[in-house]
C-alpha cells in the first residue's frame, strides 16, 4: 500500500473548559481516496478537521500528512498540502476581488507572477468560475462563493481537499452542479457532511465519528444500509431514500 495521504493516530483533545471532544481518534486515508466523515452534532467532526492542518494541535496522538508529522517544522508544508473549505465560504473569502482571494494562498507560499496568474486561472477553470476574477466575492451566489473557496485550495496545489458540509443551504441545481464538479477533481477528498445521499454519491468509503472516536469505517453503501448503525449514531437517510435513487440527488 502507498504511504497514507493522511494518518491520524490516538488523537486526544479537550477544550479549556474541560470538554473532552476527541478520544483516541484513529483513521488513515490513502492518495486518491474519497472519504465521507459522518456523525451527529457534537460528535467532534469540526474539532477533528481543525487538527488536520494545524489550526488546533493534538494534546495526545499524531497527525501525519504524506509521511510528514504535524509539527512546527512541517506546519507550512502541511497547510499547503491540506486545504480546508469551511461550511461558510465567507469565513475564507475576505479580499476585495475573486482574483486576490484565489491568489492569496500561493502568493503567501512565495509564488510570483506570471505563475500566480496561471494558478488562479487554472483553479477557477477547474471549478467552472472563469471570468469572475475582478468581481467582489460577496456579489456572488452561495454556490459560486463555495466554488471560489474550493479554487483557493486548488491554487495552492493541495494534495487533500477537506470539505465541511459542502451541500448545505444550496438549491437542488447548485447542489448537483457542485457534486459534478467534485467528481471531476483529481484530488484526495475528505468530506464532512450530514447529507447522507451526498456522501453516497461522492464517497465510496465512509467513517462514522461518535463521541470523539471512529466507530465505523467501511463502504458507504454498506454503512448507510445498516439501519441499526445509523440509529445508534443519530444519522438518518431521507424518507423513502434508497441507493438506487442517487442519480436523482
Amino acid at each position: 500500500m502507498s504511504t497514507p495521504a493522511l494518518e491520524v493516530t490516538g488523537l486526544e483533545f479537550a477544550y479549556p473548559d474541560g470538554t473532552q471532544v476527541l478520544r483516541g481518534t484513529e483513521f488513515h486515508i490513502h492518495p486518491g481516496e474519497r472519504v465521507a466523515l459522518l456523525g451527529a452534532n457534537g460528535a467532534g467532526k469540526t474539532t477533528l478537521v481543525l487538527h488536520l492542518n494545524g489550526i488546533l494541535r493534538p494534546q495526545a496522538g499524531t497527525v501525519t500528512v504524506a509521511g510528514l508529522p504535524l509539527d512546527q517544522h512541517n506546519l507550512a508544508e502541511i497547510r499547503r498540502r491540506v486545504g480546508i473549505v469551511f461550511q461558510d465560504p465567507d469565513d475564507q473569502l475576505f479580499m476585495p476581488t475573486v482574483y486576490r482571494d484565489v491568489a492569496f494562498g500561493p502568493a503567501n507560499f512565495g509564488i510570483g507572477q506570471p505563475e500566480l496568474d496561471q494558478r488562479v486561472g487554472t483553479a477557477l477553470a477547474a471549478v467552472g468560475m472563469e471570468g469572475v476574477t475582478p468581481r467582489a466575492p460577496h456579489h456572488l451566489s452561495l454556490g459560486e462563493r463555495r466554488r471560489v473557496a474550493i479554487a483557493t485550495v486548488l491554487a495552492c496545489r493541495a494534495d487533500i481537499l477537506v470539505l465541511d458540509e459542502p451541500s448545505s443551504n444550496l438549491d437542488p441545481a447548485a447542489r448537483r452542479e457542485l457534486a459534478d464538479l467534485l467528481e471531476g477533481l483529481d484530488i484526495t477528498l475528505l468530506m464532512v457532511s450530514h447529507d447522507l445521499p451526498y456522501a453516497l454519491r461522492l464517497c465510496p468509503r465512509t467513517l462514522i465519528l461518535s463521541e470523539g472516536r471512529i466507530v465505523a469505517d467501511g463502504p458507504t453503501e454498506e454503512l448507510l444500509g445498516n439501519q441499526a448503525l445509523l440509529a445508534a449514531n443519530r444519522l438518518e437517510l431521507p424518507y423513502r431514500f434508497s441507493s438506487s435513487s442517487i442519480q436523482s440527488q
